[in-house]
């Protein structure tokens, strides 16, 4: 049911729609949140940055829901895993939370605050602030957002519901991860238990996919499924964090979808694109049962990928970011500019069907969602323990058509030395500052990975120095292949910039050493699971 404010405001037009939103008219329902994090994922590997009736790349799915909702064109993350998923957690720039990409099984006993791999003990989980306005949450798929206590784990970060591996990856058919004196663990959990049962048989494979061995991603899909399928009318709405395997490594898939890409005669490039289209069919499962119960009209989706397509060791992942510079592990926009959208029926008409270029951050997300439930994101928890505050802008009025500008006009990029968080450059307007030697300093072509080239991004570098004669400098609305640096040519515009970046605070804890309790308890138990139990 909806309210009279909520009637008028899908059905008249924009004018009036607008004013409407200005002055306060919600639903009386609140809507379905559904959070898609696909790990991994090209930039050219997306149908919609492909031309129509490209055979290689099959999202029939993805391109619907664009057409239907917004594709965000300028949408930014960490260059790759953990600080991308540490910062969507707990709406932080990775500056302010977590830059590094350690295992869950890092402590430091002497700082029962931040002294842990990824998001600190006292910040407040996204689904914690959802969950203020009493909606039923849920998380299936990758965490790699903490492990050491419970309070790190997705039930402890306000996930009422979840099915999860902690590290950056596992095995697709066994949940199997190396690590402790080389003896692989599973890692899959549950709730509050490790998720006994559910994994496959060790016998499972790519090459021996026998009838009782489910692929990872068919088990976290069948637990949105359910989600959506045992929901009544009665009950709170759904949030719903759905952060696939696909399409990291190692390359995996059932297979009838490796079949179906048989003419792809690059075997990274035809794994890599028949996940792609695995997920692809896998939202597009959930959103038809969505439509199906009646609960499309009230669900506001969001997609995204946590970091730009690796394209290292010569393309043996098999992503491509053509025509962007570089990739995963790289602060090139091929490593942080990602495929996203959003989509569903409370995206209001005037805005479905178009195409956004300001500036939104993953962690931008945190704030977003939060106000669309109905909640202002305050984390008096982080206060009290002297944490970062939140980063993270509130993009509704951006996305619903109330402005027309993003609010978000700089971005820190994030970066490490060691372990010590840094700045490594900085986006202000249209242009774009670099700090340090990136690595991936190249581009791929059309068709990427392909057995002709021999091209190794991993061991191309390119050195951004601190003088406007060694810097980078570009503008990447003009120049998004990030083709023509202009630090030598504006440098003025360089050392200002470079004076901005200097001025960025950042939050750099000592994470300590890799606890060894985490992987007695995982040989005792044969899962990974939290290892630091405290008061």
């Amino acid at each position: 049911s909806y309210s009279f404010c909520t009637l008028l405001y899908f059905n008249m037009r924009s004018a009036l729609g607008l004013l409407l939103t200005a002055i306060g008219c919600q639903a009386s329902d609140k809507p379905h949140l559904l959070y898609i994090l696909v790990d991994d994922y090209g930039w050219a590997d997306a149908g919609w940055h492909r031309p129509e009736g490209y055979k290689e790349i099959q999202t029939p799915t993805f391109d619907k829901l664009i057409e239907e909702g917004i594709e965000l064109d300028r949408h930014y993350v960490f260059k790759f895993c953990s600080p991308t998923r540490s910062a969507v957690q707990s709406g932080r720039n990775p500056i302010h939370v977590n830059v590094l990409n350690l295992d869950p099984d890092y402590l430091n006993p002497n700082d029962p605050v931040s002294g842990y791999s990824a998001v600190p003990r006292n910040m407040t989980g996204m689904a914690e602030q959802i969950k203020k306005a009493s909606y039923t949450t849920h998380m299936y798929g990758k965490w790699d957002a903490g492990m050491a206590t419970p309070q790190h784990t997705p039930n402890g970060r306000g996930y009422d519901n979840s099915l999860f591996y902690f590290h950056h990856e596992n095995d697709y058919w066994t949940s199997l991860v190396s690590g402790c004196n080389g003896t692989r663990i599973v890692d899959l959990y549950g709730d509050k238990s490790p998720a006994y049962g559910l994994n496959n048989s060790r016998t499972c494979s790519q090459q021996q996919q026998q009838e009782n061995c489910t692929y990872e991603d068919t088990l976290f899909a069948s637990r949105v499924m359910k989600a959506v399928d045992t929901w009544k009318e009665e009950d709170p709405p759904l949030f719903i964090f759905w952060a696939p395997h696909i399409v990291h490594e190692p390359l995996q898939v059932p297979q009838p979808y490796v079949d179906k890409f048989a003419f792809i005669n690059d075997p990274p490039r035809q794994m890599y694109h028949a996940m792609v289209n695995f997920i692809d069919t896998a939202v597009g499962n959930v959103t038809d049962l969505l439509r199906q119960k009646g609960m499309w009209n009230n669900t506001l989706l969001v997609l995204h990928a946590d970091n730009g397509g690796p394209i290292y060791r010569s393309g043996s992942a098999g992503a491509n970011n053509y025509p962007l510079k570089g990739g995963k592990m790289s602060n090139w926009e091929g490593g942080i500019r990602v495929n996203a959208f959003v989509s569903g029926g409370y995206l209001p008409e005037q805005v479905r069907g178009t195409k956004k270029e300001g500036y939104i951050c993953g962690w931008d997300w945190y704030t977003t969602l939060s106000h669309v439930a109905g909640v202002t994101p305050v984390d008096e928890k982080a206060a009290l323990a002297h944490l970062p505050d939140i980063d993270g802008m509130n993009m509704w009025p951006y996305l619903s058509g109330q402005t027309d500008t993003s609010p978000r006009t700089q971005i820190p990029i994030g970066d490490s030395q060691g372990e010590a968080t840094v700045v490594g450059g900085l986006i202000q307007n249209e242009y774009k500052i670099l700090v340090g030697t990136l690595s991936m300093a190249g581009w791929t072509g059309l068709t990427w990975p392909n057995k002709t080239s021999s091209w190794n991004p991993s061991t191309t570098v390119q050195h951004c120095g601190n003088t406007s004669a060694t810097g980078c400098l570009f503008n990447i609305m003009e120049d998004p292949g990030e083709h023509n640096n202009l630090a030598a040519s504006h440098p003025d515009l360089f050392n200002s910039m470079l004076t901005n970046l200097s001025r960025v605070s950042t939050f750099s804890p000592n994470r300590g050493p890799v606890d060894p309790r985490a992987c007695e308890l995982a040989l005792e138990t044969g899962f990974w699971v939290p290892f630091a139990h405290l008061d």
